[in-house]
């Protein structure tokens, strides 16, 4: 419930922030144009009537002046842009009309906040961003470079693409060409899929080793007991999600938008394909890590390998989470559900077996 007297809408670009603020007992209304400084922002709000509540939208410009707010002693929330209510009628959008927008939605409690996380844990997310980045790069670079050589009527059939061997015959190839032009742009396209494959392993590396040693690794060594889920995928869920105690085993799945959609009015029901909202990064890694659980179970080296570094309780629920998941593939594929649809299926589950994992007190 909304408890202060005077409630802030921020509008907040790089270089300008409107500012609207709403006196709850007198009425007046308080508009401004401040710079982005935070010293700035925090003397304009110190000349309202207090106490005062701040809330601006996420964006680009980061958490840094709901950390340094809060710090000062002003409560600032960060709404999430996707969850405002907007009028329907209203075709008019200026900044000053946002920032005002939010201060009456702030004093009415009808804001949805997100997660501030804190700055290691956003210094962590960064890192898993920028190999979500390197790996998309390099699927490029290497997309670029097949499709050279398949211009010029060259195919690979020696088996699985982009190993040792493949790499041999890439060069042999490239060597083969016989327009000038041709070896320049597979030498540039080649260089490019070394490089970004380098800066891949580079952020792997630092990942494995943050992983080892950081406030997230007894919550990824708990993931690790779960198949498909190994160090990066773990590090990164852990990250991503931050503070799993604010969802359930039902409404982690809503988050990451593996839940159908749907469209319900009287007595007609109708759900459609997922709502594909939330973090996207999450719910590719738990679509990948669902792929793992349709064959058959067999603990293997590696999963054993993970288990010694966890505890029996988490050791006892991966082992029941991934004999469930699996029965869950068996079950699917006997109703004839297509493959993608029956790993969506295992991928919302999966989500729930994450969250019983990272909320489990060993």
């Amino acid at each position: 419930m909304f408890t202060e007297r005077t409630s802030v809408g921020l509008d907040v670009h790089a270089r300008s922030v409107a500012a609207a603020a709403i006196d709850g007992v007198t009425g007046e209304l308080f508009k401004a144009k401040l710079t982005p400084s935070h010293e700035h922002i925090r003397s304009w709000l110190g000349d309202l009537p207090g106490p005062v509540a701040v809330a601006y939208e996420a964006g680009p410009t980061g958490f840094g002046l709901s950390r340094a707010l809060n710090a000062a002693g002003i409560r600032c929330e960060v709404v999430a842009p996707s969850k405002l209510q907007r009028p329907s009628g209203d075709r008019v959008k200026t900044d000053a009309k946002d920032a005002v927008h939010l201060a009456r939605l702030l004093r009415l409690d009808e804001i949805t906040p997100v997660a501030v996380p804190s700055v290691e844990q956003e210094a962590a997310r960064d890192l898993v961003r920028a190999r979500e980045d390197a790996r998309g790069d390099l699927m490029r670079a290497r997309h670029r470079l097949s499709k050279l050589l398949l211009r010029q009527g060259h195919v690979y059939c020696g088996g699985q693409a982009w190993t040792g061997a493949h790499d041999v015959w890439l060069r042999q190839t490239g060597a083969q060409l016989a327009a000038v032009a041709t070896r320049a742009t597979f030498g540039s396209d080649y260089e490019a899929v070394l490089a970004v494959k380098a800066r891949r392993d580079r952020l792997d590396a630092a990942i494995a080793a943050m992983a080892a040693d950081c406030e997230f690794t007894p919550l990824v060594t708990r993931l690790g007991c779960l198949r498909g889920i190994g160090t990066l995928t773990g590090f990164a869920l852990a990250v991503e999600v931050g503070d799993w105690d604010r969802f359930t085993g039902k409404t982690i799945g809503s988050f990451v938008g593996l839940v159908p959609s749907e469209y319900s009015s009287g007595q007609s029901r109708v759900q459609g394909s997922i709502t594909k909202t939330g973090n996207t990064h999450l719910r590719r890694l738990l679509v990948e890590a669902a792929w793992h659980h349709r064959p058959a179970y067999r603990v293997g080296k590696t999963m054993r390998e993970r288990w010694e570094l966890a505890g029996p309780a988490a050791r006892a629920r991966g082992d029941e989470g991934n004999r469930r998941l699996h029965h869950r593939w068996n079950t699917m594929r006997a109703r004839h559900k297509r493959h993608v649809v029956a790993n969506i299926a295992v991928a919302r589950e999966l989500a729930g077996w994450c969250w019983s994992l990272a909320v489990l007190e060993e």
